[in-house]
């Protein structure tokens, strides 16, 4: 005769050791663990932490002389992009430090909160830089800041609004990089991707297309959109796969979110700053000059 508690004490710990089973398409590949999800990997804070400390310390012995540029040209935009990239730059080497809040106890809600404040900082600067360039390069009046900051600042409250119903509101963990088979978390990154992947597309377009003298004739900022477009489509292309379940995805995005917060805004920095502090206005002039003639805007015959 067997043993009923023998019996029920057997069946109580095969439930203990085995998990509910999961569908093969929505479970992280074996690789994909903690630490390469981000969780206490060194060689991933290291990726993060390295560049955003430098750019820090860049800005940092720059600034004074930076400061007199800004007071003496007098151009409000490129004051405000001056302390936007400031505010970014220490939120965003804020948000590398403390990758491990991600992963520990009790700290779910404070790196939710710091992810969707670090978020807005870049997205702003993206944001406004294109919507900014598309409308007149490097104005300098409260209009032209006004307009520019009103439109970008729309459409980022209303991304930042999205992000925080769906990680407050329905439980998506959109920054929690160790859980990577949600799938609402690669639906609403899928959607934000391709909103961004969409603008870049129509500036190629128009570019290449026979309305190219509405936009401004500037070919490091087609460089910067290239890149922005480039890098967009594969983490477009990155979400999609991580959505249904190809470990590729979770590599690829994972490596997609360490380039941005790594060299973004030191990329922004050179191409749009850069010249502004280092030249004087007569050079500054000349070198744009110089841009456009290498890019053939003035190949065309005169009448």
């Amino acid at each position: 005769m067997s043993n009923p508690n023998l019996t029920l004490s057997i069946a109580s710990s095969h439930n203990i050791s085995d998990p509910p089973v999961r569908s093969e398409i929505g479970r992280p590949p074996e690789w994909y663990n903690l630490k390469s999800a981000g969780c206490n990997s060194f060689w991933r804070e290291a990726a993060l932490v390295l560049p955003s400390v430098l750019l820090v310390l860049y800005l940092g012995f720059q600034a004074r002389r930076n400061v007199k540029k800004l007071s003496h040209r007098k151009s409000y935009v490129m004051i405000a992009y001056y302390a936007l990239l400031w505010f970014s730059a220490l939120l965003n080497l804020g948000w590398s430090l403390l990758q491990g809040w991600q992963c520990a106890p009790g700290k779910t809600v404070a790196w939710n909160v710091l992810s969707l404040f670090t978020e807005c900082g870049m997205l702003s600067l993206e944001i406004s830089i294109v919507a900014f360039l598309l409308q007149e390069n490097y104005a300098s009046g409260l209009e032209a800041l006004a307009h520019t900051f009103l439109v970008s600042g729309s459409f980022v409250a209303a991304d930042i609004l999205i992000q925080a119903i769906f990680i407050f509101g329905f439980g998506v963990p959109l920054f929690i990089n160790a859980d990577a088979s949600h799938w609402g978390k690669w639906s609403v990154l899928f959607v934000h991707t391709l909103a961004l992947t969409a603008v870049y597309c129509y500036i190629l377009f128009v570019h290449y297309s026979k309305w190219r003298d509405k936009l401004p004739p500037r070919p490091s900022f087609y460089n910067y959109v290239v890149v922005m477009f480039v890098v967009n489509v594969i983490g477009l292309f990155a979400s999609g796969l991580g959505g249904i379940g190809f470990g590729v995805g979770f590599w690829l995005y994972n490596f997609i979110t360490i380039c941005r917060h790594s060299l973004y805004l030191p990329f922004l920095y050179a191409t749009f700053l850069a010249d502004f502090f280092q030249e004087e206005d007569w050079l500054l002039d000349n070198a744009y000059y110089s841009e456009m003639k290498d890019a053939g805007f003035f190949d065309t015959d005169w009448d």
